[in-house]
C-alpha cells in the first residue's frame, strides 16, 4: 500500500565512467541523469515502484536518496558558525520522503539476500569509544587530491531513548507517524519499537572550508541523532546519513547500499581484483555484439569476463592467465555464478571458458579474436615497473597478432602510463589509440584506453611504424623535394 512518490537518487560510479553510468540509466530506467560537478557522482529522478530497478544497474558502486540539496550552500567564514549551521540544518532537512524510500529499500533487501556487514579497518575497535579520544583507528579517510571521505561516531550516545521531539522548524516526521515508527519484528524476540541506530558518513572535497570532515560529521550527526533519538552505533547501524560536501555543493542523503554493489560476481578475490563496476564500464566501452570472440589474456580472478558473460550472453569470453592461482580462482567464481543461477533456474551456463597460457604466445589462431579486454599489471602492488618494459611489447604484439585488422578493438586499463604509450608508440602499424578515460582504482590515476587494430596485416607490418594519432598533428622537418632533383642526384 505505498504511495508512489518522486524522488532524486544519487549514485557513485567509478571516475571516468560517470557518462556510461548516464548512458546505463536513461536505458534500463528511463531517467535522465546529471553528472555531478564533483566527479564519480551521478544524480536522477525516479518514482518509488522504480526502486528495484535500480539495484540492478550495473555501471553504479552505491546508490542513496538525496533528502536536500544545495548547489550553493552560503559557508560562514568561522568554522565555529559553520559547524553551528550545520547542527542548526538537522531539524530543518525534509526527511520524510527519504526515509519511506529507505524503509522501502530494506523491505526490497529483505527478500534480496541476507544483510552483509560492512566493512571497517581491520583490527580497529570502534564501538564503544569516546569520540574525543578516537585518533586515527576509528575514521575511515580517503585522500584524493583535497578530498577526504570520514565516517564517524557520535559523542553523545544515549543509553536509553528519550521521549522522541516532535518536528522543530522544519516540520520533520515526529516519530509515530513517521515511516520509521513502527513495531518492528526481531526473530526470536517479541515485537516491540525499535531504536534506529545510525552512523553519519561526510565526504568533502574542496580547500576553501574551515572545518574538517570529522568536525562536520560529528556535529551534523549530534544534531540528528538530537533530533530523532537514534542511537549512533558504527557498525551495527540500519540507517547510515550521508553528508556529501563538494566545495559550495552540499547533498544531503540516506545510503541505500550496505556494502559496494562492484563486489557482486566475485567470491574468490586476488591481490588486486578490479570492481565489477569498472569491468562493465570497460566492456561498455567496447561494445560487444553478438557472437564476438571476447579475450582476456591476464584475467586475475575473471571479473571482466564474468561480468561480460552475465550482461552480454550473446558473446564468447575466454578467460586465461599465466599464473595457476588466478586460473584456479577464475575457476572457482565462474563455479560460484554457475551454481547461483542454477539454483534460482535460471539458465545455468555462461558463455565463458578458463585456460593457463603463456601471455605472449597464446595458443590462439592469427585475426580470431574480435575484442580484447584486460587489466595489465600497474607495477605497483603486483609485479614491478622494470618487469613491464619486458612485459608490456611483446604483449601487446601478441595482442595485435590475435586481433582482427580492420575491426578488432581493446580496451586496457593500466596505470603505467608511461611504459604502455611507448609500447603502443612502437606498435603504431598495429594498433592506434582511439579514446582514453582516465579512472581512479584505488587511489591510483589510471587510464582505460581503447585501441583500434588496424588494417595491417600481422608479420607484414613494421611495427614500428607510426600512424598520427587522431589528436596530433604532423610537422615535417625536412623540406620537400621534386622527383627532378632526386634524380638529378642534387639531394643526397
Amino acid at each position: 500500500s505505498w504511495l508512489v512518490i518522486t524522488v532524486t537518487i544519487g549514485a557513485t560510479v567509478p571516475t571516468g565512467f560517470e557518462n556510461t553510468a548516464a548512458e546505463e540509466v536513461q536505458e534500463k530506467i528511463g531517467a535522465d541523469a546529471t553528472i555531478s560537478k564533483d566527479r564519480g557522482r551521478i544524480y536522477f529522478q525516479i518514482t518509488t515502484d522504480k526502486l528495484s530497478q535500480v539495484h540492478n544497474l550495473r555501471s553504479v558502486d552505491n546508490l542513496f536518496v538525496v533528502v536536500e540539496e544545495y548547489d550553493n550552500y552560503q559557508f560562514k567564514d568561522s568554522k565555529e558558525e559553520t559547524l553551528e549551521d550545520l547542527q542548526k540544518l538537522a531539524s530543518k532537512l525534509p526527511w520524510t520522503n527519504a526515509l519511506k524510500v529507505w524503509k522501502l529499500n530494506t523491505s526490497l533487501k529483505k527478500k534480496r539476500g541476507p544483510h552483509r556487514r560492512p566493512q571497517g579497518p581491520k583490527g580497529k575497535g570502534r564501538r564503544g569509544r569516546n569520540f574525543r579520544d578516537r585518533g586515527k583507528a576509528n575514521k575511515d579517510v580517503v585522500e584524493t587530491d583535497t578530498m577526504e571521505t570520514v565516517t564517524v561516531e557520535i559523542e553523545k550516545l544515549q543509553l536509553e531513548p528519550q521521549a522522541p521531539t516532535t518536528g522543530q522548524g522544519g516540520g520533520s516526521p515526529d516519530l509515530e507517524n513517521s515511516p520509521l515508527g513502527e513495531q518492528q519484528e526481531v526473530e526470536g524476540q517479541e515485537p516491540g519499537p525499535k531504536v534506529l541506530k545510525f552512523r553519519v558518513t561526510c565526504s568533502r572535497a574542496g580547500d576553501k572550508h574551515s572545518f574538517s570532515s570529522n568536525e562536520a560529521a560529528r556535529d551534523f550527526g549530534g544534531a540528528v541523532q538530537d533530533f530523532f533519538q537514534w542511537k549512533a552505533d558504527m557498525t551495527k547501524f540500519d540507517i547510515e546519513v550521508l553528508l556529501n560536501i563538494h566545495n559550495v555543493e552540499v547533498v544531503i542523503g540516506i545510503a541505500l547500499t550496505e556494502e559496494s554493489l562492484h563486489r557482486r560476481n566475485i567470491t574468490h578475490f586476488g591481490p588486486t581484483t578490479l570492481r565489477s563496476t569498472l569491468c562493465y564500464g570497460m566492456l561498455r566501452l567496447s561494445k560487444p555484439q553478438a557472437s564476438d570472440v571476447i579475450l582476456d589474456p591476464m584475467c586475475g580472478t575473471g571479473a571482466i569476463p564474468l561480468e561480460g558473460a552475465i550482461e552480454w550472453q550473446q558473446a564468447f569470453y575466454l578467460a586465461g592467465d599465466n599464473n595457476d592461482m588466478a586460473v584456479s580462482r577464475t575457476v572457482n567464481n565462474i563455479c560460484h555464478i554457475q551454481k547461483k543461477r542454477l539454483d534460482k533456474c535460471s539458465t545455468p551456463g555462461l558463455p565463458i571458458d578458463t585456460v593457463q597460457w603463456d601471455l605472449c604466445h597464446l595458443p590462439m589462431r592469427t585475426n580470431s579474436v574480435d575484442i580484447i579486454i584486460t587489466d595489465m599489471p600497474f607495477g605497483k602492488r603486483m609485479g614491478s615497473r622494470k618487469k613491464n618494459w619486458d612485459l608490456y611489447p611483446p604483449c601487446l604484439r601478441e595482442m595485435a597478432r590475435v586481433s582482427r585488422p580492420g575491426s578488432g578493438k581493446a580496451v586496457i586499463l593500466t596505470q603505467d602510463k608511461k611504459c604502455f604509450q611507448k609500447a603502443i608508440s612502437r606498435m603504431g602499424g598495429l594498433w592506434r589509440k582511439h579514446h582514453t578515460v582516465w579512472v581512479n582504482v584505488g587511489g591510483l590515476h589510471a587510464g582505460v584506453f581503447l585501441l583500434k587494430r588496424t588494417a595491417g596485416i600481422f608479420g607484414q607490418t613494421p611495427e614500428d611504424v607510426r600512424e598520427p594519432l587522431e589528436e596530433e598533428s604532423v610537422q615535417m622537418t625536412t623540406p620537400l623535394h621534386s622527383i627532378d632533383d632526386l634524380l638529378a642526384g642534387s639531394v643526397t
